[in-house]
């Protein structure tokens, strides 16, 4: 997949060639949102991990060259446990979820236990019209992400996939 990212927040304008290996159990909309994910995130360090597949390892990481975990990156409502032993592990965690109506419900049940972790980035991020998700994904993919304040917009030749995207905590780093 190549993937042309234009983040205005952040002043990043950067292509990157994608593999992305997609877990038996994930659908359609899992997958753009974790290209929504890589883009919103994007850095020449960034990597897709096992996440789905093996506990022990986030959905994508950026990992610096000394191999210090610079970002720790999980999609979906991660259990409170999971998001802990990931702060323990790397300079910044960032959690983005997209479960329509489910974000504000379990980031409540959770929050009193994470406020204390100031490298933690709790976001949510909703796509406007998941009917659009299926005819987008195919087995090769040209996508363009533009994100713009609380915006993110992935594009192929064809369609536009709209996604609103909140911080429900910030990170402090």
């Amino acid at each position: 997949m190549n993937l042309s990212v234009a983040d205005i927040n952040r002043n990043y304008y950067e292509s990157h060639n994608l593999t992305i290996a997609r877990h038996p159990s994930a659908t359609d909309v899992r997958m753009i949102v974790s290209v929504m994910a890589f883009a919103l995130n994007a850095h020449e360090h960034l990597k897709f991990a096992k996440g789905m597949s093996d506990p022990e390892e986030p959905d994508m990481w950026e990992i610096d060259l000394t191999g210090e975990i610079q970002n720790w990156i999980m999609l979906g409502q991660a259990e409170e446990k999971r998001i802990r032993q990931a702060c323990s592990k790397s300079r910044r965690v960032t959690v983005i979820t997209y479960q329509k109506g489910a974000a504000t419900p379990w980031f409540e049940s959770i929050r009193g236990d994470l406020e204390r972790f100031k490298h933690l980035q709790i976001c949510s991020l909703f796509i406007a019209d998941e009917s659009i998700v299926e005819s987008m994904v195919q087995r090769t993919m040209t996508l363009s992400c533009t994100i713009d304040e609380e915006q993110v917009m992935l594009s192929n030749e064809t369609q536009n996939l709209i996604a609103e995207y909140k911080t429900l905590q910030a990170s402090a780093r």
